[in-house]
């Protein structure tokens, strides 16, 4: 076997059907039983079981203890961008599953990816942010300017405190529906909760999607014009 990177391991663990259904709901950035894993999976929760044993010791999941019940989620943001860009690739060469109707057009104008937006809406930040000079991206690097770090606090963020965090300020994702880039790090969940605090969309129950209301919609349109 050739010395580097095991994506062998990683392709194996990822493409395993019950264990993909399990990191794709997981997607939602929620921690979730392995009672409710299962459900997603579609397999017994023996089987569930072992599938969580496999991705959490191979470092895709962590897992915590409340009460009596073992909560697993996402390791990191890293997971999550790769579940998302593999979306993307299959996606664009057709490995698709059968459309699910509205709730499908509702994921691709908006819904969560790990801990920021993605989506039509996700890019259209992204792309307005680039196009006011606010964000530089150079070699998949992403880099908030200047004029970047006064648009984010007229926005009402503290950007003081996002920079604090131990993730990336600002981090590209190819979002697999439009396959183009949406923003993540510590700054895109930032402008998520910020939007969830003025009131302008809220997460579907049980779902990954990210439902605007016509007014929030409208403000995101003037403070991100396209």
């Amino acid at each position: 076997m050739k010395e580097g990177p095991d994506i062998a391991l990683l392709g194996s663990l990822i493409g395993d059907p019950a264990r993909a259904n399990i990191l794709i709901a997981l997607m939602s950035g929620k921690a979730l039983t392995a009672t409710e894993l299962s459900l997603e999976a579609g397999v017994t929760i023996q089987t569930t079981s072992s599938h969580l044993k496999k991705l959490t010791d191979t470092g895709l999941l962590k897992q915590r203890k409340q009460g009596r019940h073992r909560y697993f989620a996402l390791a990191n943001e890293d997971v999550g961008a790769v579940l998302e860009t593999m979306m993307g690739l299959a996606a664009k060469s057709g490995m698709v599953r059968t459309q699910t109707g509205p709730k499908d057009k509702a994921l691709r104008k908006a819904r969560i990816c790990y801990n920021h937006l993605a989506g039509d809406l996700g890019v259209k930040i992204y792309d307005s942010m680039r196009a006011g000079g606010h964000l530089v991206e150079r070699d998949e690097i992403v880099t908030l300017t200047n004029s970047g770090a006064v648009f984010v606090e007229e926005f009402g963020i503290d950007l003081a405190i996002v920079s604090k965090s131990r993730r990336p300020l600002c981090k590209s994702c190819l979002d697999w529906s439009s396959r183009r880039t949406h923003l993540a790090g510590s700054l895109g969940t930032a402008i998520l909760e910020r939007i969830y605090k003025l009131g302008w969309a809220k997460r579907v129950d049980g779902s990954r999607v990210i439902n605007f209301s016509s007014t929030g919609e409208k403000y995101l349109d003037q403070v991100f014009p396209s």
